[in-house]
Protein backbone atom coordinates (compact mmCIF):
# COMPACT_ATOMS: atom_id res chain seq x y z
CA UNK A 1 0.00 0.00 0.00
CA UNK A 2 1.44 3.33 -1.06
CA UNK A 3 1.79 6.08 1.59
CA UNK A 4 -0.17 9.24 0.96
CA UNK A 5 2.02 12.24 0.22
CA UNK A 6 2.11 14.96 2.84
CA UNK A 7 -0.14 17.94 2.07
CA UNK A 8 1.79 20.88 0.70
CA UNK A 9 2.77 23.43 3.31
CA UNK A 10 1.39 26.89 2.90
CA UNK A 11 3.97 29.58 2.77
CA UNK A 12 3.81 32.56 5.06
CA UNK A 13 3.32 34.74 2.02
CA UNK A 14 0.48 36.91 0.92
CA UNK A 15 -2.15 34.16 1.22
CA UNK A 16 -0.48 32.11 3.96
CA UNK A 17 -0.84 32.04 7.74
CA UNK A 18 1.16 35.20 8.27
CA UNK A 19 -0.32 37.22 11.10
CA UNK A 20 -0.05 41.03 10.97
CA UNK A 21 2.16 42.55 13.62
CA UNK A 22 0.32 44.20 16.47
CA UNK A 23 0.53 47.96 16.25
CA UNK A 24 1.67 49.73 19.43
CA UNK A 25 -1.17 51.50 21.19
CA UNK A 26 -1.12 55.29 21.23
CA UNK A 27 0.12 56.83 24.48
CA UNK A 28 -2.64 57.92 26.84
CA UNK A 29 -2.99 61.62 27.55
CA UNK A 30 -1.81 63.33 30.70
CA UNK A 31 -4.12 65.96 32.20
CA UNK A 32 -3.28 69.31 33.76
CA UNK A 33 -5.71 71.57 35.58
CA UNK A 34 -4.48 75.16 35.63
CA UNK A 35 -5.63 78.32 37.36
CA UNK A 36 -4.34 81.84 37.93
CA UNK A 37 -5.55 84.55 40.25
CA UNK A 38 -4.92 88.17 41.19
CA UNK A 39 -6.05 90.06 44.27
CA UNK A 40 -6.78 93.51 43.00
CA UNK A 41 -6.39 92.80 39.26
CA UNK A 42 -3.72 94.02 39.00
CA UNK A 43 -2.50 92.94 42.39
CA UNK A 44 -0.87 90.01 44.15
CA UNK A 45 -0.92 87.21 41.58
CA UNK A 46 -0.07 83.51 41.47
CA UNK A 47 -0.87 80.32 39.59
CA UNK A 48 -1.72 76.76 40.59
CA UNK A 49 -1.35 73.58 38.52
CA UNK A 50 -2.42 69.98 39.22
CA UNK A 51 -0.98 67.35 36.87
CA UNK A 52 -2.31 63.79 36.55
CA UNK A 53 -0.80 60.84 34.68
CA UNK A 54 -2.86 58.64 32.30
CA UNK A 55 -4.06 56.57 35.28
CA UNK A 56 -5.56 59.66 36.89
CA UNK A 57 -2.95 59.81 39.66
CA UNK A 58 -1.71 63.23 40.77
CA UNK A 59 2.01 63.39 40.00
CA UNK A 60 2.66 67.10 40.60
CA UNK A 61 1.18 70.12 42.33
CA UNK A 62 2.73 73.38 41.18
CA UNK A 63 2.18 76.84 42.65
CA UNK A 64 4.07 80.10 42.42
CA UNK A 65 3.65 83.75 43.34
CA UNK A 66 4.53 85.84 40.27
CA UNK A 67 4.32 89.38 41.63
CA UNK A 68 1.84 92.15 40.90
CA UNK A 69 -0.09 91.57 37.68
CA UNK A 70 -3.53 90.64 36.30
CA UNK A 71 -5.41 87.36 36.60
CA UNK A 72 -5.17 86.78 32.83
CA UNK A 73 -1.37 87.01 32.96
CA UNK A 74 -1.39 84.60 35.91
CA UNK A 75 -3.55 82.15 33.91
CA UNK A 76 -0.97 82.10 31.11
CA UNK A 77 1.85 81.59 33.58
CA UNK A 78 -0.02 78.55 34.89
CA UNK A 79 -0.44 77.19 31.36
CA UNK A 80 3.25 77.66 30.56
CA UNK A 81 4.22 75.97 33.85
CA UNK A 82 2.08 72.94 32.92
CA UNK A 83 3.56 72.80 29.41
CA UNK A 84 7.10 73.07 30.77
CA UNK A 85 6.53 70.25 33.27
CA UNK A 86 5.06 68.02 30.56
CA UNK A 87 7.95 68.69 28.18
CA UNK A 88 10.57 67.95 30.84
CA UNK A 89 8.72 64.71 31.70
CA UNK A 90 8.68 63.55 28.03
CA UNK A 91 4.89 63.63 27.90
CA UNK A 92 3.60 63.17 24.34
CA UNK A 93 -0.11 63.79 24.79
CA UNK A 94 -1.43 66.54 27.04
CA UNK A 95 -4.95 67.67 27.90
CA UNK A 96 -5.26 71.08 29.60
CA UNK A 97 -8.33 72.09 31.59
CA UNK A 98 -8.87 75.73 32.58
CA UNK A 99 -11.78 77.77 33.90
CA UNK A 100 -10.54 80.82 31.96
CA UNK A 101 -12.72 81.09 28.87
CA UNK A 102 -10.50 83.87 27.53
CA UNK A 103 -7.32 81.78 27.68
CA UNK A 104 -8.97 78.68 26.19
CA UNK A 105 -10.53 80.54 23.27
CA UNK A 106 -7.33 82.47 22.57
CA UNK A 107 -5.32 79.24 22.49
CA UNK A 108 -7.91 77.72 20.14
CA UNK A 109 -7.79 80.73 17.84
CA UNK A 110 -11.39 81.74 18.57
CA UNK A 111 -10.39 85.02 20.24
CA UNK A 112 -7.67 87.43 19.18
CA UNK A 113 -5.00 88.43 21.67
CA UNK A 114 -5.33 92.20 22.01
CA UNK A 115 -3.39 92.71 25.25
CA UNK A 116 0.28 93.61 24.89
CA UNK A 117 0.94 91.87 28.21
CA UNK A 118 -0.59 88.61 27.01
CA UNK A 119 0.84 88.53 23.47
CA UNK A 120 4.35 87.20 24.32
CA UNK A 121 2.89 84.67 26.78
CA UNK A 122 0.38 83.50 24.16
CA UNK A 123 3.10 83.09 21.53
CA UNK A 124 5.29 81.12 23.92
CA UNK A 125 2.41 78.83 24.93
CA UNK A 126 1.48 78.24 21.30
CA UNK A 127 5.04 77.29 20.40
CA UNK A 128 5.33 74.92 23.36
CA UNK A 129 1.97 73.28 22.63
CA UNK A 130 3.13 72.33 19.11
CA UNK A 131 5.88 70.13 20.55
CA UNK A 132 3.34 67.49 21.66
CA UNK A 133 2.01 64.66 19.50
CA UNK A 134 -1.46 65.57 20.74
CA UNK A 135 -2.51 68.72 22.59
CA UNK A 136 -6.00 69.72 23.71
CA UNK A 137 -7.27 72.55 25.87
CA UNK A 138 -10.82 72.70 27.22
CA UNK A 139 -12.86 75.09 29.32
CA UNK A 140 -14.34 73.78 32.59
CA UNK A 141 -16.42 75.37 35.34
CA UNK A 142 -14.70 76.93 38.34
CA UNK A 143 -16.07 74.31 40.75
CA UNK A 144 -14.36 71.62 38.67
CA UNK A 145 -11.05 73.41 39.08
CA UNK A 146 -10.94 73.78 42.86
CA UNK A 147 -7.61 72.03 43.42
CA UNK A 148 -5.69 74.33 41.06
CA UNK A 149 -7.52 77.37 42.45
CA UNK A 150 -6.59 76.37 46.01
CA UNK A 151 -2.90 76.13 45.06
CA UNK A 152 -2.94 79.61 43.50
CA UNK A 153 -4.51 81.05 46.65
CA UNK A 154 -1.98 79.25 48.84
CA UNK A 155 0.84 80.89 46.89
CA UNK A 156 -0.73 84.32 47.39
CA UNK A 157 -1.35 83.67 51.08
CA UNK A 158 2.29 82.75 51.60
CA UNK A 159 3.42 86.26 50.66
CA UNK A 160 0.63 88.01 52.52
CA UNK A 161 1.03 89.37 56.03
CA UNK A 162 -1.87 87.18 57.22
CA UNK A 163 -4.35 84.73 55.66
CA UNK A 164 -7.27 86.48 54.01
CA UNK A 165 -10.84 85.99 55.12
CA UNK A 166 -13.67 85.64 52.62
CA UNK A 167 -14.45 89.36 52.81
CA UNK A 168 -10.87 90.24 51.91
CA UNK A 169 -9.83 91.50 55.39
CA UNK A 170 -6.98 89.95 57.34
CA UNK A 171 -8.11 88.04 60.39
CA UNK A 172 -6.69 85.75 63.02
CA UNK A 173 -7.97 82.23 63.51
CA UNK A 174 -10.62 83.37 66.02
CA UNK A 175 -11.92 85.96 63.57
CA UNK A 176 -10.65 89.02 65.45
CA UNK A 177 -8.34 91.66 64.06
CA UNK A 178 -4.62 90.88 64.38
CA UNK A 179 -3.13 91.94 67.72
CA UNK A 180 -0.46 94.02 66.06
CA UNK A 181 -2.82 96.07 63.94
CA UNK A 182 -2.72 99.05 66.33
CA UNK A 183 1.08 99.02 66.33
CA UNK A 184 1.10 98.86 62.55
CA UNK A 185 -1.21 101.86 62.37
CA UNK A 186 1.24 103.89 64.46
CA UNK A 187 4.06 103.16 62.01
CA UNK A 188 1.96 103.99 58.93
CA UNK A 189 3.32 106.37 56.32
CA UNK A 190 1.33 108.76 54.18
CA UNK A 191 1.88 108.77 50.43
CA UNK A 192 0.15 111.02 47.93
CA UNK A 193 -1.24 109.27 44.86
CA UNK A 194 -3.34 110.06 41.79
CA UNK A 195 -6.18 107.89 40.41
CA UNK A 196 -6.24 107.43 36.65
CA UNK A 197 -8.57 105.05 34.80
CA UNK A 198 -9.18 103.07 37.94
CA UNK A 199 -5.46 102.60 38.76
CA UNK A 200 -3.80 104.35 41.70
CA UNK A 201 -0.37 105.82 40.91
CA UNK A 202 1.89 106.94 43.82
CA UNK A 203 3.34 110.43 43.37
CA UNK A 204 6.51 109.58 45.29
CA UNK A 205 8.86 106.62 45.63
CA UNK A 206 7.87 103.90 48.13
CA UNK A 207 10.67 101.72 49.48
CA UNK A 208 8.76 98.48 50.15
CA UNK A 209 9.61 94.90 49.13
CA UNK A 210 7.59 93.19 46.38
CA UNK A 211 4.51 91.44 47.69
CA UNK A 212 3.95 93.86 50.57
CA UNK A 213 0.25 94.40 51.28
CA UNK A 214 -0.89 97.89 52.22
CA UNK A 215 -4.16 99.39 53.37
CA UNK A 216 -5.38 102.32 51.30
CA UNK A 217 -7.69 104.99 52.68
CA UNK A 218 -8.92 107.27 49.93
CA UNK A 219 -9.43 110.92 50.80
CA UNK A 220 -9.49 113.47 47.98
CA UNK A 221 -6.66 115.97 48.44
CA UNK A 222 -7.59 119.58 49.11
CA UNK A 223 -6.70 121.89 46.29
CA UNK A 224 -5.22 125.29 47.05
Amino acid sequence: MMAKPDPPRRSAGLFGDHRPEAKPSAPAAWRANIDGGSRGNPGLAAYGVVIRNPRGEIVARLKKYIGRTTNNVAEYYGLIAALDFAQSSSVRELHIESDSELLVKQMRGQYKVKSADLQPLFERAQKMSRSFVSFRINHIYREQNREADALANEAMDEVSAAPRAENGKSKTENGNSPAGSRDAAKSAIRVRARLRSGVLYPLEDIDLPDGTEVEIVLRPAKRD
